[in-house]
């Protein structure tokens, strides 16, 4: 890994936390991410499914987690499995977690070879009436690949067929949404190197450069700063290609007097970034540029302010949508014609601000969270307005992460990043 080790403790209790909310005499099972292959011998990148990394640290394939609290053997509390490693695969691969290092990531003391698994479970599933599965419940998920949670899952109720069968994945919405201070500090790490990147692209930015040009600087300045990667596709959109919510071809050149919407966010330890900035390619705004810009700006410091402990994302999103209904009058855009005769259900604002202000953010970029439940402190958000017209051929978009804190405004971890339009304009010109 990249990343420095992370301290044993934080997974310690992320299991407690969610061994204290499971059943009793039930066993939960996480198993990590398969290597996708894409064709011939070549795979992706391994990426450790965030839910085991939540609860051990483990950050490599081939690895499963057993919790059972109420086990008989003290030792089969907590089990890790790990694939055998030996001097072959040493050498052609890597060393890969011996049962010591194992201990030393996670707090786990048992530790067996995977090819263990299917006794040891044989004994474990005799004392337990229950089995946690692990589904992918996100309200933005979209599975089409079967996944090694679901052929384990396959095996396992094929195998115990009288076991009852409950689901993980409602208590790591709501455990894995409250940050504890280890995660906000890799947050604010990612955070960190998102700045870098950021403030390297405003000295290289000038009409006639690529997107894909800059992409390269802010993944430069990722690495080597020991991040393995952008935490998502990134976007970089000149002109009106920023009309475009998801647009990552990132192909087009860069022409004086348009602007670049950037969302571009650094990974840290598996922790997620989210940033968004908008710049001018000649390094100056045009009067109406600014005047949309500075609107998009106010907007994001009002949004900031509502997220408070016990407010109802829903609730925040109408009142978010208020304010940019006002901004928008003022920048001409709508009039009261429009608002007066507006679907409720799709307000006029939504013409230029089509969509949501905020989400959780965390190992996952639209991180675990259960939304129709209120805020707490330490929850991470986005705060992301943005305003697109496509008819005056640009876009623009902010976005900050933020953590919610108790009886205190939330704490910008991108406080340190360039936003003001002014200051952008005087970096870009220095």
């Amino acid at each position: 890994m990249k990343y420095h080790p992370i301290d044993s403790s934080l997974f310690i209790k992320n299991r407690k936390k969610f061994a204290a909310k499971m059943q009793a005499k039930s066993i939960a099972v996480f198993n990590s991410n398969d290597i996708y292959p894409v064709s011939a011998d070549s795979t992706l990148p391994f990426e450790q499914h965030r839910d085991i990394f939540y609860l051990s640290g483990v950050d490599q394939e081939e690895s499963i987690l057993v919790l059972f609290p109420e086990a008989h053997k003290q030792k089969h509390r907590e089990i890790l499995f790990l694939k055998e490693t030996n001097a072959h695969i040493a050498v052609w691969e890597g060393e890969k977690l011996t049962k010591a290092a194992a201990y030393k990531t996670s707090g786990i003391t048992t530790v067996y070879w995977l090819q263990d698994l299917e006794k040891v479970m044989f004994e474990l599933m005799t004392e337990c009436n229950t089995v946690y599965i692990n589904t992918n419940e996100h309200y933005r998920a979209n599975v089409e690949t079967e996944t090694r949670e679901d052929r384990f899952t396959k095996w396992l109720k094929n195998k115990y067929p009288a076991h009852a069968v409950a689901k993980s994945n409602p208590i790591l919405q709501e455990i894995r949404g409250v940050k504890e201070q280890i995660e906000l500090d890799l947050m604010q790490k990612a955070c960190d190197i998102t700045e870098k990147g950021f403030r390297r692209v405003l000295g290289f930015v000038k009409p006639g450069v690529w997107e894909y040009e800059i992409e390269a600087e802010f993944i430069h300045e990722f690495l080597r700063n020991r991040s393995k990667k952008f935490a998502y596709t990134p976007i970089i959109a000149s002109g009106n290609n920023a009309n475009v919510l998801h647009y990552i071809e990132n192909n087009n050149q860069c022409k004086a007097g348009e602007l670049i919407l950037m969302d571009v966010g650094a990974e840290y330890a598996n922790y997620s970034s989210d940033m968004t900035r908008t710049i001018p390619v000649s390094g100056k705004f045009s009067a109406r540029q600014k005047e949309v810009y500075n609107a998009v700006n106010r907007v994001k410091n009002e949004a900031t302010k509502m997220l408070k402990p016990g407010v109802i994302w829903a609730d925040y999103h109408v009142e978010v949508g208020a304010i940019m209904t006002s901004e928008l009058l003022k920048l001409g855009l709508l009039d009261k014609a429009d608002v007066q005769n507006q679907n409720p259900d799709w307000p006029a604002y939504k013409k230029y601000f089509m969509h949501g202000t905020s989400h959780h953010i965390g190992l996952d970029t639209h991180d675990y969270g259960l939304l129709t439940q209120p805020m707490q402190e330490h929850m991470v958000f986005t705060v992301e307005p943005g305003i697109y017209i496509p008819e005056e051929g640009f876009g623009i978009r902010l976005e900050d992460d933020v953590v919610i804190q108790n009886n205190a405004e939330p704490f910008n971890l991108m406080r340190n990043i360039p936003i003001e339009a002014d200051e952008i304009e005087d970096i870009m010109n220095s």
